[in-house]
């Protein structure tokens, strides 16, 4: 008879809101968990005045691996920093790197890609993303591509 796989127990939260803060069954973890993104934010749409055009290389705190340098012509690109910087940056990241047009424009796709509750904290604080739930994600038409387009 084969052995049974080793099971760990799920991590308790700590007062820090350490490992697993937001994973444990009560309410206060993910208050904790909520709070981490709430206390990043803005005062205002108004203060992300980050770039609209060319390149943009966040620091390794916010990228650590994987793509470091995003094209903001480039709407794949652009989509993946602005939903790197919402998870990762700390409030003067957020300032620096996301662009206010942008991220309005953005926010029927952008909130879709986001977690739940960075998507909830931030249409929370900002009643201009909150009306902006209700718009549809942009929807691209598919191309094909390959020789069957031919």
């Amino acid at each position: 008879m084969a052995a049974a796989p080793q099971q760990y127990p799920i991590p308790v939260s700590s007062p820090a809101g350490g490992a697993g803060a937001f994973e444990g069954s009560g309410g206060t973890d993910l208050e904790l968990y909520r709070e981490k993104f709430r206390r990043r934010l803005p005062d205002s749409l108004d203060d992300l005045q980050g770039p609209t055009e060319g390149c943009v290389e966040p620091p390794a705190t916010v990228v650590w691996s994987g793509l470091r340098v995003f094209d903001l012509a480039k709407e794949r690109q652009r989509m993946s920093l602005y939903r790197i910087v919402l998870a990762e940056g700390m409030r003067g990241d957020l300032s620096a790197l996301l662009n206010r047009g942008i991220l309005l424009h953005s926010w029927p796709t952008l909130r879709t890609l986001v977690s739940t509750t960075i998507r909830s904290v931030w249409e929370e604080q900002f009643s201009e993303l909150r009306a902006l739930a209700e718009v549809p994600p942009a929807r691209r038409p598919r191309t094909r591509q390959g020789p069957a387009a031919a």
